[in-house]
């Protein structure tokens, strides 16, 4: 337990210092935590709705963190390049998220090509029901890609790896909000050029302890 308690730790802190210098990006984790949040609560009397909260707005906001404020040619705070930080993360990667964005994006064309989802659903009526449709594909989507990176890394890594990765995806919400919560009472006061934390600093970022 204790081994696995400090991986978690350790996957926590690379996500954060080579993946969450910008403060604009900050803010979007931390909207994104809350939507996660709210998608929690629902999930097991309504999952539908909360994959549509989880997709539609928690997602989103974090990879437009990711992909549009935080820069991933160079990181001079920590001294390694944008190959060896993906080299080294343990979940997707930018590539491996380019799939599975694309994957979640053209999904609603499922629905629209067999509304019943091939038999497994009523036909939507409404707008509403449409919605629901794409919220079930969606929350196959999600559960398909956690599950197919923790059998990939079972083989590719081993099993403690992958487990110590679910553990932190699901708990990133929690985590994210803790670490995060004030970055948008910074961007309100600095302004949305701020877009680094640590950009003073010219020694890399150590393991907290």
């Amino acid at each position: 337990m204790r081994n696995f308690i400090e991986a978690l730790r350790v996957q926590r802190w690379d996500d954060h210092r080579f993946y969450h210098h910008s403060l604009v990006n900050q803010g979007l984790h931390f909207l994104s935590a809350i939507s996660f949040c709210i998608a929690y609560l629902i999930v097991f009397k309504d999952p539908a709705m909360a994959a549509v909260i989880g997709w539609a707005v928690s997602m989103t906001s974090r990879q437009i963190g990711h992909f549009f404020f935080e820069p991933r040619d160079y990181d001079y705070v920590n001294q390694v390049t944008d190959e060896y930080k993906e080299a080294i993360k343990v979940g997707y990667n930018i590539k491996r998220k380019i799939v599975l964005m694309s994957i979640w994006a053209a999904s609603p064309l499922l629905v629209w090509y067999s509304p019943t989802l091939f038999g497994t659903l009523p036909a939507p009526q409404s707008t509403v029901q449409w919605i629901r449709q794409v919220g079930y594909i969606w929350f196959v989507v999600g559960a398909g890609g956690l599950m197919f990176r923790v059998a990939q890394l079972c083989v590719v890594r081993d099993v403690q790896t992958a487990l110590v990765w679910a553990t932190k995806i699901l708990t990133d919400p929690f985590h994210d909000i803790k670490q995060y919560w004030k970055a948008p009472y910074q961007l309100f006061h600095r302004g949305i050029e701020e877009v680094s934390l640590v950009e003073d600093h010219d020694e890399p970022l150590e393991l907290p302890r």
